[in-house]
């Protein structure tokens, strides 16, 4: 499918607050990859697809990653909506016939993050957290800190996001704990 393709089969399927986010996300995106380098196709497909599966109910996510095979952990079972990267991933496949496994684990890992991101992973993790219409403490921030360097933004989200999930008594998704770790590690070594 052409960009323009998916963008209007998103339209229809998204819910207007959630398609200007995703907008916004492409355009977060497309500047973090001209800053920090990669492919920006990639990141923009990636950016558009990200949140595809992101209107759908706890139910609906468990069912089709049950259908998928995807992997269920007890944090997922208890937390659905962490499915709707894997799920979209899986969707970006399926229905809009993408099969670039960079940009299908960019969409999966752009909530939890994981180990070895791939710059195009924290593109998109980055783009989803300080795009335009993002309103939150500390927002401005991580803008700030993301024009500046790519790393050290995605540690202060991934530890924004658990600082938040455990000030609600949430979950916290071991992936996100281990993105974070891993990522201080990285830079240790350098």
């Amino acid at each position: 499918m052409k960009y323009s393709e998916i963008q209007n089969e998103l339209k229809q399927r998204l819910k207007p607050k959630r398609y200007k986010h995703t907008l916004g996300v492409v355009e977060s995106a497309e500047d973090l990859t001209r800053r920090f380098g990669g492919d920006v196709k990639q990141a923009r497909i990636a950016a558009l697809l990200h949140d595809c599966a992101k209107n759908m109910d706890d139910r609906q996510l468990l069912d089709m990653a049950r259908a998928f095979k995807l992997p269920l952990d007890s944090v997922v079972i208890a937390e659905p909506q962490l499915l709707h990267g894997a799920v979209g991933a899986v969707i970006t496949k399926t229905d809009f016939d993408i099969n670039d496994p960079m940009i299908l684990d960019a969409i999966t890992y752009h909530t939890t993050g994981r180990t070895q991101m791939t710059t195009l992973d924290k593109i998109i993790y980055l783009a989803d957290y300080i795009e335009p219409n993002r309103d939150f403490p500390g927002v401005d921030e991580l803008r700030a800190m993301s024009e500046k360097n790519l790393e050290d933004a995605c540690i202060f989200g991934l530890t924004h996001t658990i600082q938040f999930v455990l000030s609600k008594d949430g979950l916290v998704h071991p992936l996100t704990i281990e993105a974070r770790n891993d990522l201080i590690l990285q830079k240790w070594r350098k």
